[in-house]
């Protein structure tokens, strides 16, 4: 554990950390509030959440920053590491009656200097479309709330498209929308188009095109949190029944479910080249899914209380090579991995889509992810060679990444060729968690169901060979009874057909849904370290700092080693002064 000192000291809130690529320093000059800098009283409110986009202008000053407290919406130029904030100018501000903001997402495929689209979800269940820099309010989805009356917790554009987006509720329905279409005066009906395990999709019956496009419902309870797989193929859900179920988003089949420790999943995100999953709850663990092989692959246990945001850093994720690489795809994929590298992140994706075609060539992979919760906390932690490629069962030695008795099988390759959500070519990273980018297809995929009604761009889809790892799983059933923290649906709606299987938690522990703590490895965080008052509600890697916020309404940047301009320091080190003078 990196937390330092103990009694008093353990209760400081940090304002720098060191980590193997030097000091991450807060920012004071670059803080976002509300414009008094007042403290909000969060009880009772949503959480606050960030949002990000660059307009991509010519003064190079393109990036733009949304968020809400409360009741109330801002949108403010992000200035980043490099200049002062100044909160006395939003460009747009919004205070709502009746209802609160819950999350918001910008589209980053149609933003501009003159126009940007930003959806916001709200906790009586309609989503807004709005335009902050003309400060116009173009369109209001389920305003009559026929659709779903329960709190949106999770609102995004589907990658590669201007105008479709999903809308996830705490009644555990999701709905596909189209921004040109209407919702309907009266409540939609519904013809079933596929049901699964705990899933069930359905259209919406109508003469003529509506809103919403698809119904999805998911498990039981609330629908956390979503996320879009890196190439916009896959769908990562999680719910308060403790799932992750993963989803192919065109064909609509369940690709593979997870089970928490303890109690609901809150977050959720994806690897930079899509090949793994972190997710985040209420069992305080972070715990690390692959994609591949459909399987818990490592936990990691730092926090204190709930995580509540999970997110990877492509910018400190690193590949060492020591050969020259060999490449498994053909020619044209090859062509099409010669523009990486436009930036860092770009660049380390292309090398770990190389890392998993290499059979013999000696190379070290580590992704680094971060993770805050309502323990004021926020983690870094590395995922290294030795947790995703074992060739032997691990020791209890503990190592940097604290590798707790893993049970893990040899890296064995029969040399099949393996298709992974995170391989094409992508455009420049938009800032957000999720890390979206076009929507690509897959030449063996299943077909569409949804009729081409995802408008995306469609590009080559690298298959590259990958280790072929076959798991052991104990299947005995675990004596011990764990709470699930089920929350039954309160839908009244009758075509909620989904198969409704309460799964018993002893009779799942154990098996590889959720394998056993001592199945696993177990990771410490590289720093652990308290970095506010209040519980945290935001994490989201730039490329020259970390940003986090907490329910107080604070949005801080911290600078990574090297990024901060020398007169920011200056400022710093002369406005301390000024009030170690005052004091």
């Amino acid at each position: 554990m990196a937390t330092e000192g103990g009694g008093k000291e353990m209760n400081e809130i940090k304002t720098q950390f060191t980590t193997r690529e030097g000091l991450y320093k807060l920012l004071p000059h670059s803080e976002y509030s509300r414009p008094n800098r007042v403290p909000f009283n969060s009880q009772g409110s949503n959480p606050v959440r960030v949002s990000f986009v660059n307009l991509n202008d010519q003064s190079g000053n393109g990036d733009r920053l949304c968020f809400n407290v409360g009741r109330e919406l801002y949108f403010y130029i992000y200035k980043g590491v490099r200049k002062a904030a100044d909160l006395s100018k939003p460009i747009d501000k919004r205070i709502y009656k009746g209802t609160q903001p819950t999350c918001h997402d910008f589209n980053h495929l149609t933003a501009t200097a003159e126009s940007v689209s930003l959806l916001v979800g709200f906790s009586a269940g309609q989503v807004q479309l709005i335009d902050p820099i003309k400060k116009e309010t173009s369109k209001l989805f389920n305003e009559e709330r026929l659709i779903d009356k329960s709190r949106v917790t999770c609102v995004k554009w589907v990658p590669g498209s201007e105008s479709l987006f999903l809308v996830a509720h705490s009644s555990g329905n999701m709905f596909l929308y189209n921004v040109e279409h209407t919702c309907g005066t009266t409540a939609p009906h519904y013809q079933l188009l596929k049901q699964g395990e705990s899933f069930a999709v359905h259209t919406c019956k109508s003469k003529s095109t509506r809103n919403p496009l698809l119904k999805w419902t998911v498990g039981e309870g609330a629908l956390n949190e979503f996320a879009f797989s890196p190439d916009g193929k896959f769908l990562a859900c999680v719910s308060q029944d403790g799932f992750l179920r993963v989803f192919s988003f065109d064909s609509v089949e369940l690709h593979g479910t997870m089970k928490s420790y303890f109690g609901g999943l809150l977050c959720v995100c994806w690897s930079p080249d899509g090949k793994y999953i972190v997710t985040g709850g209420e069992d305080d663990l972070v715990t690390v899914w692959s994609f591949v092989d459909c399987r818990v692959i490592a936990r990691g246990h730092g926090h204190k209380s709930w995580v509540s945001v999970v997110a990877f850093d492509p910018y400190t994720t690193s590949v060492e090579e020591s050969d020259p690489m060999e490449f498994s795809g053909s020619d044209e994929d090859f062509q099409d991995l010669l523009h990486f590298g436009r930036d860092r992140a770009n660049s380390t994706q292309s090398r770990l889509s190389k890392r998993n075609s290499t059979d013999s060539r000696p190379v070290s992979v580590t992704y680094r992810f971060g993770s805050v919760g309502q323990d004021t906390q926020l983690c870094l932690w590395d995922l290294t060679e030795d947790i995703l490629f074992p060739h032997q069962p691990l020791s209890r030695a503990r190592t940097h990444t604290n590798v707790m008795n893993a049970t893990s099988p040899p890296a064995g390759s029969n040399g099949n060729s393996v298709t992974t959500p995170g391989n094409s070519v992508p455009p420049p990273l938009p800032r957000s968690n999720s890390l979206p980018h076009s929507a690509v297809s897959n030449a063996g995929s299943k077909s569409s169901v949804m009729d081409g009604a995802i408008a995306s761009g469609v590009s080559k889809f690298a298959t590259l060979s990958l280790h072929d790892r076959k798991e052991r799983h104990h299947e005995k059933d675990h004596k011990r009874n764990h709470s699930m923290g089920h929350i039954s649906s309160k839908s009244s709606d009758k075509l909620n057909l989904v198969t409704k299987t309460k799964t018993d938690p002893a009779k799942t522990l154990g098996t590889p849904l959720c394998p056993r703590m001592e199945d696993v490895p177990l990771l410490e965080p590289l720093i652990c370290k308290k970095i506010a008052h209040e519980r945290l509600t935001v994490l989201i890697f730039l490329e020259d700092c970390i940003v986090t916020a907490c329910q107080e309404g604070f949005i801080c940047t911290w600078g990574r080693p090297g990024k901060v301009p020398a007169e920011h320091f200056c400022r710093q080190d002369s406005m301390q002064g000024v009030l170690q003078d005052q004091s």
